[in-house]
């Protein structure tokens, strides 16, 4: 595939944009603002609408019976089909030095999402399980791996029998063998390891319909797709520092998505920082899962 291009989709509309979901049910790009605890839907043509649910919003996934899941600050909140929260909510932990972070759902629709420090002080985080009836039942999160630093990244290969998962600071990704039974994981080992001269640190991810990985490079200014064997085989370089996530969407699925932060970023050094990027990559991905709760 090697360098493939990227347009700006977007004008900067989110200081720490994250958790980004092409919901088919709409038609548009979902994503969150992290730290302003906002949904942002997008238009064909980049406008954002902005939905606030929170202190934060960590990363968004759709509900098998309608509605949405969100990250918030210390679990996960229901939000009906309007983006209104439903007063459903189950909480992970309550300290006040952590926060929920990136996520996603496994195939059997249970969610995972993994927290850190306000910090980012090293191994405080987990990542945790809500299975499918947490909001009847109240949970409890089922912590599944730890400890993370910055949890981020979770995507399963496609059949399954394997979790991909970034703890930023570490430069590596990370396979798990997956039991679908009882959704833990197992057997940690490195899929990929960032060489020294690449910059950045693997933030989200997203995976395609032949197990390729595409890593946002936090500080990077780039997405890397990593083969199904680890070899880097293509690059989309960006016009910001630190890219976030990337996601596949539109109508077949053939887009990229990637978001990207201002944070601590001059906009005359990067005028694009915050904004959201689309790229064609010459291959499709999965639908996400959603949550089956």
């Amino acid at each position: 595939m090697g360098a493939i291009a990227a347009a700006q989709l977007s004008e900067p509309v989110a200081g720490l944009g994250e958790g980004p979901l092409w919901d088919e049910r709409i038609g548009r790009l979902r994503m969150v603002d992290l730290l302003r605890g906002d949904v942002l839907t997008l238009d064909e043509n980049g406008a954002a609408e902005r939905t606030h649910v929170g202190k934060i919003a960590s990363v968004i996934r759709p509900r098998t019976i309608g509605g949405y899941v969100v990250g918030i600050e210390h679990g996960i909140a229901a939000l009906s089909e309007d983006l209104e929260p439903t007063g459903e909510q189950v909480l992970a932990f309550e300290s006040g030095n952590l926060r929920m972070n990136d996520g996603g759902c496994d195939p059997q629709g249970r969610f995972y999402v993994g927290s850190m420090s306000y910090g980012e002080t090293g191994g405080a985080g987990t990542l945790y399980r809500f299975d499918t009836d947490a909001f009847s039942t109240g949970g409890p999160a089922a912590p599944v791996f730890s400890p993370v630093s910055v949890s981020n990244g979770i995507q399963w290969s496609a059949d399954g029998s394997k979790v991909f998962f970034n703890d930023t600071p570490t430069r590596r990704v990370a396979v798990f063998d997956f039991d679908a039974g009882d959704g833990t994981l197992h057997d940690q080992r490195t899929f990929v390891s960032l060489p020294d001269d690449c910059a950045g640190s693997p933030d989200g991810m997203a995976i395609d319909a032949e197990d390729g990985i595409w890593i946002a490079l936090w500080g990077g200014s780039a997405v890397h797709r990593y083969d199904s064997s680890g070899q880097l085989s293509a690059v989309i370089e960006l016009p910001a520092s630190k890219i976030t996530c990337p996601t596949f969407g539109g109508d077949d699925w053939t887009q990229l998505y990637i978001t990207s932060a201002n944070i601590n970023v001059s906009h005359d050094d990067e005028p694009a920082a915050g904004a959201v990027f689309v790229a064609e990559p010459g291959i499709a991905g999965p639908a996400p899962y959603a949550f089956a709760g």
